[in-house]
């Protein structure tokens, strides 16, 4: 008996999954998925390549109602909308990822779900269903190229994303088996994303083309739009022309990777790889070391570190973002690391410049490459203080509490929303599986 090729394997999967397959502890994960990643692309809409994308969209972000911020009831295509949304939700590094895809996951599938949920009159659950066979699908494509794929240089966010969002949606607008596998295998087409943009507006407009692609995809294929069978697993296929080695192992279905592997929502506004360093040298700093008499400090991190934090004397709060000696400067100096560090304007600060030119960042090559193990050692005139951490906070199995969660969601919604706005906000989407129509609900004035 002939075996199903992987792209029906994914497209039978995205078609079949209901809400009540879902695992209870996944469908709160996905909830504060939403919860966070709403919160993220409202601050991301008016910085940087968020405000510029919905400027080039013809929306004011410091002047629209709530739905336009997110995309819904909005007269725009639904393409469009993605592509805006998606690049507000990763513009402040500040959105959720997952080691099971080496990316981020949530800019690549809310935003294309919001951006159809109007037009779908979808219920909280339509979406989260929705959500989890995205997450489940990029996870399955990522797995037997990973990490190699990330090494060679490629946003796994954007590539791996592509097939995520095109899953989301297919499965949000209700397309049939042999419709979803055309939309898979015509988004094979359209992943891209190269790390040299990191540090620049380019990188969140990753997350904004591949929301986009997905829309795009599962739209053409309701249409009768047709692509090759074998897009993502043939000869010069998908994993074919983006991996070394020729790619792994592929399943589907066999496993949750949303309750595995899952996602971790993060504690700063910066590229992850920081974010162990700057709650090891936050940690220490409270042992009570005064900055002023620190001559040294030395960060110990993985190979994939070094590979993704390349400015070591960042220009712009953009690069800052991918500067392990700023980061680990700014914990050392500053009462917390939040969205204010990573505005143009800080990047000077003579304090932090004063301990940034004494961060020595060293790659530990014994370490995986995609570790998120670091070593902070801070040396002053009179002792030597060391942490060894594994993991930073808000993992998937340490999370952050839903106080410190609601905080971020405050603090990011905040920049734009009035207080009673950002409470009934957070109210809907903590609530979202009860929710009967989100759009309608997202957009609600009372």
């Amino acid at each position: 008996m002939e075996s199903t090729s992987p792209e029906m394997a994914i497209s039978e999967f995205v078609t079949n999954i209901t809400y009540d397959d879902l695992p209870a502890e996944s469908i709160k994960t996905v909830t504060r998925a939403f919860i966070d990643t709403v919160g993220v692309m409202i601050a991301g809409s008016v910085e940087g390549a968020g405000r510029t994308t919905a400027k080039s969209a013809g929306v004011d972000p410091a002047n629209a109602d709530v739905g336009e911020l997110l995309g819904v009831n909005v007269a725009a295509p639904p393409d469009s909308v993605a592509l805006r949304t998606g690049t507000a939700s990763h513009a402040l590094d500040f959105d959720d990822l997952s080691w099971a895809m080496n990316g981020h996951p949530s800019v690549t599938l809310i935003p294309a779900l919001l951006a159809l949920a109007d037009e779908t009159g979808a219920s909280g659950r339509d979406l989260i269903t929705a959500y989890a066979a995205g997450f489940e699908t990029e996870c399955a494509v990522a797995e037997p190229i990973s990490p190699t794929h990330y090494e060679a240089g490629w946003h796994a966010t954007a590539t791996f994303g592509t097939f995520g969002a095109t899953a989301a949606a297919a499965n949000l607008l209700g397309l049939d088996a042999t419709e979803t596998a055309h939309a898979l295998n015509i988004a094979a087409s359209m992943p891209s994303g190269l790390k040299r943009n990191f540090g620049s507006m380019t990188k969140p407009l990753h997350a904004g083309l591949c929301s986009r692609s997905g829309v795009t995809a599962s739209l053409l294929a309701i249409d009768g739009f047709t692509a090759d069978t074998a897009a993502i697993s043939g000869e010069r296929g998908f994993w074919d022309l983006y991996s070394r080695d020729g790619g792994g192992q592929f399943s589907i279905g066999d496993r949750w990777a949303l309750q595995e592997e899952g996602i971790h929502i993060k504690a700063y506004p910066c590229c992850y790889f920081t974010h162990t360093s700057i709650a090891a040298a936050q940690t220490l700093t409270n042992e009570g070391i005064d900055p002023d008499e620190i001559e040294c400090v030395t960060v110990t991190a993985s190979p994939g570190a070094g590979d993704a934090l390349h400015y070591a004397d960042p220009d712009t709060g953009l690069e800052a973002k991918f500067s392990m000696e700023y980061a680990v400067a700014s914990a050392i100096v500053r009462d917390s690391v939040g969205l204010s560090t990573f505005m143009d304007s800080p990047i000077d600060d003579p304090q932090v410049q004063r301990i940034r030119d004494r961060v020595d960042f060293i790659v530990d090559g014994d370490l995986a490459y995609d570790s998120h193990k670091a070593t902070v050692r801070i040396t002053t005139a009179g002792k030597t203080y060391e942490r060894y951490q594994e993991n930073p906070p808000g993992t998937h199995n340490n999370p952050l509490t839903e106080d410190e969660l609601r905080a971020k969601f405050e603090d990011c919604s905040g920049t734009i929303l009035k207080d009673a706005e950002v409470d009934r906000l957070y109210d809907v989407l903590s609530s979202l599986p009860a929710q009967a129509g989100v759009s309608s609900a997202i957009s609600s004035d009372h």
